[in-house]
């Protein structure tokens, strides 16, 4: 059965160091939705705790804490540094012979997402594409351009029901996204003129507002 992990750290969620050193996980938006529709999926953590003694019981504190009951397979948990293959052979081995490419690794650093596809893994940059990436659909680089009579706040609403991300406004007339094609489907029938590029794992980096 596939598993998805997810990294934490501008990802799953914002971590805060408290004044007593305990650890808090913010939840970024539309991230409760994601592992809401995918309770029925086996979900992972594949997230680097951070320097020091304990960072990795810290870190798991936390989790439990900020997604109470999404992460409750331990053995789909762990923690280290990605920036080889080494973890994510480690994490598919741990699933109980679930095939590589059935596998998604969701993490918001393209260098890391390269590490993880070197183990044969699938990638998705955004939890939103969580599903598409399981299903082995595209998620593309996109220019949405909007119409008069439309604005941020009607485009904003469009794309949190959409698999889409919005990366950057340019202007107030046009918005850099990543989104699927059914996400580029739903946001042209609201109305915005959508221009589908290439795959984004195809860019070094592709950073991703701090709202989305």
């Amino acid at each position: 059965m596939p598993v998805i992990f997810f990294d934490i750290g501008a990802t799953l969620a914002d971590a805060h160091v408290d004044p007593d050193g305990s650890l808090t996980l913010q939840p970024r938006p539309r991230v409760m939705a994601v592992l809401d529709a995918l309770q029925e999926v086996r979900k992972g953590i594949i997230s680097d705790p951070g320097p020091g003694n304990g960072a990795a019981a810290r870190a798991a504190a936390a989790l439990r804490e900020a997604f109470p009951g999404h992460f409750s397979d331990e053995a789909l948990v762990h923690w280290g540094t990605k920036d080889s293959r080494r973890i994510f052979d480690q994490a598919l081995a741990s699933t109980g012979g679930a095939a590589a490419d059935d596998c998604v690794f969701v993490g918001e650093d393209a260098e890391e997402r390269a590490c993880a596809r070197e183990a044969g893994m699938r990638t998705a940059a955004h939890p939103v594409f969580a599903i598409a990436a399981m299903e082995d659909r595209p998620v593309l680089r996109t220019r949405i351009e909007l119409p008069d009579g439309l604005g941020l706040p009607e485009l904003t609403t469009a794309v949190d029901e959409a698999e889409a991300v919005v990366v950057e406004f340019v202007s107030e007339r046009l918005a850099l996204a990543m989104a699927t094609r059914q996400g580029a489907q739903a946001l042209e029938h609201a109305g915005f003129t959508v221009d589908l590029r290439g795959p984004v794992d195809e860019v070094v980096a592709f950073p991703i507002r701090d709202d989305q």
